[in-house]
């Protein structure tokens, strides 16, 4: 229970989260406006959308054996790590605008948190998706010999980084004892955190891209070496269109994160005429975005992965149907 009163000189860990946030400058409003209704109406529409999207690309992998290899494991990680941020957001959704002021610092860190593990989670399966890609293409493979059971370490190790990160300011890396350093947009978040975090995944986006465009260089390179006989022909069309949905991918996970990445940085590095808050909103929504257009992405560019949806959703309306029936007692 937070109390108004220091438990240690120069700290605030028993502070309510209020104080932080007029600390910061950061105002809550005690009553909900039309702005409010019209956010948390949208971010729980979209996050509805991500959830059910999501589970139909897990469901669509799981089904088909032709999606039984390392790359399409490891984009149904991705798949999980987007439901997981949409499960987050809609967590968001029920303690943000007014209810902000009735959570606890230790509900706070949590909001938070589940947020960042879902961010981490998804650079780090696309970093291993590239490497992964990297690996198989320059040794003229479409599909990795990596085991089942190295995949899934690695999918385990993704997790466990992923959902420590996520609990970093939990454990000490905060401003409940230093009130100058607080962040404008998260008010109990070090801005040093702030920047650290910023400058990790912007890093780590510039690094899949390049490494990226070096595999399209490598293909392109190589494509004008390869013989016309169809089977080639066939082989290389097969993991050119692979190459071009994974990279879609990234491209729209780097168009959504980018934005919401730099205000955080230019947060934490103090700047005060960027006006931040007046984005965050707006960011934060484009990040949730992303979420849902990853299934939609698959839905155009992998016909097996469309075909495979229908087959799911024609199954769930079947069902649906016969339910129905039977409570008629047809």
């Amino acid at each position: 229970m937070d109390i108004l009163t220091d438990d240690i000189e120069g700290c605030y860990y028993n502070r309510t989260v209020d104080f932080f946030y007029e600390k910061s400058g950061k105002n809550i409003s005690d009553h909900w406006r039309s702005r409010d209704y019209a956010i948390v109406s949208l971010g729980m529409t979209v996050c509805f959308i991500v959830i059910f999207s999501n589970l139909l690309v897990m469901g669509a992998i799981f089904k088909n054996r032709r999606f039984h290899y390392p790359i399409y494991y490891l984009l149904g990680n991705l798949a999980l790590a987007d439901l997981f941020a949409g499960v987050s957001y809609l967590h968001l959704m029920f303690h943000t605008g007014p209810w902000t002021i009735k959570l606890s610092k230790y509900q706070w860190f949590v909001r938070q948190g589940l947020i960042d593990t879902s961010l981490i989670a998804s650079v780090l399966n696309l970093m291993a998706v590239a490497l992964e890609r990297h690996q198989t293409i320059f040794n003229m493979q479409l599909h990795s010999k990596m085991s089942t059971r190295c995949v899934f370490i690695i999918i385990m190790c993704i997790w466990l980084v992923a959902i420590v990160m996520g609990l970093v300011p939990t454990m000490g890396w905060h401003c409940l004892c230093d009130l100058e350093n607080c962040s404008t947009m998260a008010p109990m978040f070090s801005r040093s955190y702030l920047v650290f975090w910023g400058v990790l995944n912007l890093l780590t986006f510039f690094i899949m891209v390049a490494v990226y465009t070096r595999i399209f260089v490598y293909v392109k390179r190589t494509n004008k070496q390869m013989s016309k006989h169809t089977t080639q022909m066939r082989h290389k069309e097969t993991v050119f269109n692979l190459m071009k949905t994974v990279s879609m991918i990234l491209g729209c996970f780097v168009f959504c994160w980018t934005p919401g990445l730099v205000i955080l940085l230019l947060d934490g590095m103090g700047c005060d005429a960027c006006e931040v808050l007046r984005f965050e909103k707006y960011f934060l929504v484009l990040a949730e975005c992303n979420s849902f257009f990853n299934p939609i992405i698959y839905s155009f560019r992998d016909t097996d992965m469309r075909r495979t949806f229908k087959e799911i959703l024609c199954c769930l309306c079947l069902r649906g149907s016969h339910g129905k029936r039977v409570e008629r007692g047809v």
